[in-house]
């Protein structure tokens, strides 16, 4: 069950759509929630320049400028939490961001972060390298928010039979009837005997759904892609999904479909775990 909610934010655009919805999220669930920013002493830090002649680096100035934006972002938090009718706070904390952000998490159920925290002229195909990071060392349930995504619509539920696929199913019955919300279940039927199976499976999974559980299911392309466009259809306010599934690439962050999901979606992804 889901009683804290942890939210990472760092000032981007993705992590501000981040604090939006995961503070939504804790008031709707009527759980604690927290924030958490952190100052990347690096960035105040003179880069190596051996052999070059340079005015002083101004690392007093950028030591209080971060400073000065980590009190912003706390400060913008506490108050977004208040308007929700939620008391909470954002810790603002020192070091590289995975690990501190990691470290606080082990005391909270759930993570909410921002999808790419990259200014955008890098920006690519991949999420940021924070979240991506962090995704990789936590065990915890994370929600990864794009930018301009909210927490209005129904669930869609990615269902493979794998047993990252049934801790997903598990979470999604527990965030739906807390949020009063429908689960549309997703399965890739290009085999149709399994799909049956499978539909069958997620039936029994959701059978305490306050609300009629919905069947959607694709002959037709790649299951990630499909799952996505389910979600754009539905008008989902969050795609729920094992963080490994039955293709699971060892040596990436997680199984490649949800990778994929997790990078193009429009919407919030739920990693569940």
């Amino acid at each position: 069950m889901t009683e804290t909610i942890l939210v990472a934010t760092d000032g981007s655009a993705d992590g501000n759509s981040a604090e939006r919805l995961g503070i939504t999220l804790a008031a709707r669930l009527r759980v604690r929630v927290a924030g958490i920013t952190v100052i990347e002493e690096a960035k105040s830090q003179a880069p190596d320049s051996p052999g070059l002649t340079l005015p002083p680096f101004p690392e007093a100035e950028l030591t209080g400028f971060y400073r000065a934006r980590a009190d912003a972002l706390a400060s913008r938090f506490a108050e977004r939490a208040r308007a929700d009718g939620v008391e909470a706070n954002c810790e603002i904390v020192q070091g590289r961001v995975d690990d501190r952000v990691v470290s606080k998490l082990e005391n909270f159920d759930m993570l909410v972060i921002g999808r790419d925290g990259r200014p955008s002229d890098t920006k690519g195909a991949l999420i940021g390298s924070n979240a991506e990071s962090i995704i990789r060392k936590t065990s915890k349930s994370t929600v990864v928010v794009p930018f301009g995504a909210s927490l209005s619509g129904p669930l869609v539920l990615g269902f493979d039979g794998s047993p990252g696929s049934r801790i997903a199913a598990a979470t999604a019955v527990k965030l739906a009837n807390g949020l009063g919300e429908p689960v549309h279940v997703f399965v890739d039927s290009k085999d149709k005997g399994r799909a049956v199976a499978r539909f069958e499976e997620a039936r029994q999974l959701l059978g305490d759904l306050s609300l009629p559980m919905r069947e959607t299911s694709s002959t037709l392309g790649r299951p990630d892609v499909k799952l996505v466009d389910t979600a754009r259809e539905v008008r989902a306010g969050l795609i729920v999904i094992g963080a490994f599934g039955r293709n699971r690439i060892t040596d990436f962050f997680l199984g490649s479909n949800a990778a994929s999901v997790v990078r193009t979606a429009p919407v919030a992804v739920l990693l569940a775990r």
